[in-house]
């Protein structure tokens, strides 16, 4: 069993449940929300003499803390999330780090505490060392399995002194990702008129209308398909929810849907809002309305050439790993910071296929391989 300090430092950060509520009103109060992990990370932070700080919502806060090196003339970022997806349906105890062979089981294991815990040894090893060449903020970010209030509260707060590139730790199996899509959500709502089903003639069934507009959005989705980027593929349309109506024999006069809109660079929830006011224009419905139509994740393009690429694959070729870039089928806050006009990376231990999993888990020999990276990182000038 391994007893290195990232997976000792793993297994009590998955003992500390942070679950995201993910606007529901079900939640266990006790596992619900990221302040006690926060907590228990600033105090860590700070006794490593590490200006560390609270930042955003009271009862759930991101932590960022800095170190600045004399004479450095760069600046890094790695961020963590500290929210985990619910419980519901879990195989394993949630909050019990259990080891298996080379599987750290545990809610958060893989996504994403192992690589907040890979980072925080190597923070440890270099401080003890005296060895940091570089500037740094540590960023645990609240709200990334939803809607990233956290990252934007984040970016506001280091708006004066903002960082030169950034990491984003996400499961990628130690693969460099440096593109993936954005995610924006629209609700759209059908107003009608009711009136009893006896007679539907009288009144303007809204769910019929919510209806004919799907059938546009699903052209959309086709004709996107028909259009995909080189790289990141094509942007995607999908109705998630859908419902309205009070009685089976009552017209409805109410209907709405919530779509999933992934995004190509260069689209946004403003292009995106657009789009939906041309597809009901040509739905000829009289009463819809964009209730809402909100970015949750900002696509991510960040080049080859650039130079936080290039230094991370110097450090896999030096390690006998895979340098090759790789795109990220999921949305990760470093497309927030590459809106922001800061280039930045998806790179961490564990596969995106255990994430969110009843049984998830983490490889552990990658967390500590991960640690091992980021030492190598912060010492290099």
């Amino acid at each position: 069993m391994s007893d290195s300090p990232s997976i000792r430092h793993l297994r009590d950060y998955i003992a500390i449940p942070s679950v995201n509520p993910m606007d529901r009103d079900d939640g266990d109060p006790t596992i619900i929300g990221e302040k006690r992990y926060a907590d228990h990370l600033c105090e860590q932070l700070r006794r490593l003499s590490l200006d560390a700080e609270l930042v955003g919502d009271d009862n759930r806060p991101s932590v960022v803390a800095e170190i600045r090196v004399p004479g450095a003339t760069e600046t890094l970022l790695v961020a963590s999330h500290l929210d985990t997806v619910p419980v519901d349906g879990m195989e394993i105890d949630p909050f019990d780090p259990v080891i298996d062979g080379e599987r750290l089981y545990g809610r958060g294991s893989c996504d994403t505490k192992g690589g907040m815990a890979a980072l925080m040894e190597a923070v440890e090893k270099v401080l003890q060392r005296g060895s940091l060449r570089r500037n740094l903020i540590i960023v645990g970010e609240s709200d990334e399995e939803l809607g990233s209030k956290g990252i934007g509260e984040v970016i506001r707060h280091l708006s004066d002194r903002p960082p030169d590139w950034v990491i984003a730790t996400e499961p990628t199996n130690l693969r460099i990702v440096n593109r993936h899509k954005g995610i924006v959500h629209a609700r759209l709502r059908a107003h009608g008129r009711a009136c009893h089903s006896s007679m539907p003639e009288n009144g303007r069934n809204a769910l019929v209308d919510l209806a004919r507009v799907v059938i546009e959005l699903e052209r959309v989705n086709e004709s996107l398909a028909a259009q995909p980027d080189s790289k990141l593929g094509p942007g995607t349309l999908s109705v998630g929810l859908m419902g309205g109506g009070a009685a089976p024999n009552i017209v409805p006069d109410q209907a709405w849907l919530v779509l999933d809109r992934r995004t190509l660079p260069g689209e946004d929830a403003k292009s995106i809002a657009a789009e939906l006011r041309d597809v009901i224009a040509r739905s000829q419905v009289e009463k819809i309305e964009i209730e809402s139509c909100e970015a949750m994740k900002d696509a991510l393009e960040t080049d080859e050439a650039e130079a936080c690429v290039r230094m991370c694959q110097d450090l896999l070729a030096a390690n006998r790993l895979d340098t090759a870039t790789t795109i990220a089928a999921f949305g990760t806050d470093a497309g927030s910071y590459g809106a922001a006009g800061v280039p930045g990376i998806v790179w961490g231990p564990g596969s995106i296929e255990q994430a969110h999993t009843s049984r998830e888990w983490v490889d552990t020999r990658q967390v500590e391989q991960m640690a091992n990276l980021f030492v190598q990182l912060l010492e290099r000038s």
